[in-house]
């Protein structure tokens, strides 16, 4: 398997529509060598009917792994075709996303955080891809969907799937998804976290592998996380919005590398290569203002960002290259913001998972019909 040349999934990049593109994981990389990260999810159908024009919507640069494909849909047809053809681009990782509430795939697409609702076509999913793949196969779910949030159902989901199908390895989303009546960013922040529900996942599904997410936004948290029991951390947002501060450190304090003398000047003028050399490589995109959004949190909380970002904007309109852009725009930003090397990581909530073990709902009772679907 690929995966097997890289240091293990300790910590991730969540998969973030719109936003974990191309262009994003380039920067990521350039910044943390040992993250794991996700494609945006990617329809199946997308994948099948597009295959002449595959390169487009699956090609990445080597030096981006290790990278996990995310896939959803819910023609197994469809999901075991678009899975044979993501093979030929040696992902490391295949994932089947159970977890997006967004209307456009929840609700039209009847996929996403609705499979919770459907174990079994979750497992014959899983199978399907599995056997069109020499990598792994994940899930991505949430905790629950609507009122079907108890942690018993979490458990039943749990237990179906990887019963029946190769899944071992579940990136649990500790919210459950509202379907009716919010939107997919209320959907992240509403319905409350629940950690004890995925910590309880850890001590009754041994065998299995879990990876954390929703709600850690810091070094500190990552840490106290994995302390607590967790296999791995998927962080989404604050990965985005902060790329320096928190994707500078993970290198070094989750694997253990040597501290970085990395500064953000010379991330940027690697980024402008990059830049430069993909624009407009399709015809209409990507544009300078698709390539130049993964920047606008680079400089989060230094001073000029603010005057920064809004001297991008307009550069936007005017410059024909990233290094125009960088050039026209870079001069608000202080010399020692640009060329010193990380600072020490800013500390967040290390409490979030103390105490954990007091916490968690009772054990995980399977019901005798469960056992009966299986045989």
């Amino acid at each position: 398997m690929v995966a097997n040349r890289y240091l293990p999934p300790w910590f991730s990049v969540a998969p973030m529509m719109d936003w974990t593109d191309h262009h994003y994981r380039t920067l990521a990389r350039l910044i943390s060598k040992h993250s794991w990260l996700y494609t945006e999810m990617l329809a199946a159908e997308t994948i099948v009917y597009q295959k002449g024009n595959l390169d487009r919507f699956l090609a990445y640069s080597p030096d981006q792994h290790p990278i996990v494909l995310q896939i959803g849909g819910s023609n197994l047809d469809n999901l075991a075709k678009a899975t044979e053809l993501a093979s030929a681009y040696c992902y490391d990782e295949i994932n089947f996303n159970c977890g997006c509430p967004s209307p456009r795939v929840a609700g039209r697409g009847c996929f996403g955080v609705r499979l919770m609702l459907d174990p079994k076509f979750v497992a014959e999913a899983i199978s399907v891809m599995a056997a069109n793949t020499n990598v792994p196969v994940t899930v991505k779910c949430r905790i629950g969907v609507d009122n079907h949030d108890s942690y018993n159902e979490l458990c039943d989901f749990i237990y179906k799937v990887s019963s029946l199908s190769p899944a071992k390895h579940f990136i649990i989303h500790s919210r459950k998804a509202l379907l009716n009546g919010i939107t997919p960013a209320e959907n992240r922040s509403i319905p409350p976290l629940k950690y004890e529900y995925f910590y309880g996942l850890l001590r009754d599904f041994p065998d299995l592998t879990f990876t954390i997410n929703g709600g850690i936004a810091s070094i500190d948290e990552i840490n106290s996380a994995r302390m607590a029991g967790a296999h791995g951390v998927m962080v989404g947002r604050a990965a985005y919005n902060n790329p320096w501060h928190l994707l500078g450190h993970i290198d070094t304090a989750v694997y253990g590398a040597s501290r970085s003398s990395l500064t953000r000047r010379q991330v940027l003028e690697k980024y402008q290569v990059y830049g430069d050399s993909v624009l407009m490589k399709y015809g209409l995109g990507p544009t300078l203002r698709d390539i130049t959004k993964p920047l606008l949190g680079f400089f989060h909380s230094e001073p000029g960002n603010g005057l920064w970002k809004r001297k991008a904007d307009a550069a936007i309109q005017t410059c024909s290259t990233i290094k125009a852009l960088l050039d026209e725009t870079l001069a608000v930003i202080p010399d020692s913001v640009l060329d010193s090397p990380l600072a020490e990581s800013s500390c967040g909530r290390g409490y979030l998972f103390a105490n954990m073990d007091s916490l968690l709902p009772p054990p995980y009772i399977r019901r005798e019909e469960d056992d009966t679907m299986l045989t």
